[in-house]
């Protein structure tokens, strides 16, 4: 029991770091910037008029789309990487 409850603790200190941890993706060769935490929490879009002002809207939305998609996976690469070896302990499935 008191093995579980170490484990605990530890992942909400993981939790903690990963609230923290901030990754940056790019899409359109730049156009599009998206910036989320390791709580998967969007953080900031940011286009850059030199590069958007030439795109279509649809090109522009794909972009978008893709770099939001991109943080997330790897919001949760980040996030599986840092709990795996404590969710292991504690019998998770999947982990």
């Amino acid at each position: 029991m008191f093995e579980k409850s170490k484990m605990l603790l530890e992942m909400k200190k993981i939790q903690s770091v990963l609230a923290k941890e901030i990754i940056e993706v790019e899409a359109g060769n730049g156009a599009v910037k998206v910036r989320i935490n390791g709580e998967q929490k969007i953080q900031k879009v940011s286009l850059n008029p030199e590069l958007v002002r030439d795109a279509d809207l649809v090109k522009l939305e794909k972009w978008i789309e893709s770099a939001v998609t991109q943080a997330i996976t790897k919001s949760q690469q980040a996030a599986a990487d840092k709990m795996k070896g404590v969710a292991g302990g504690l019998g998770l499935p999947g982990f």
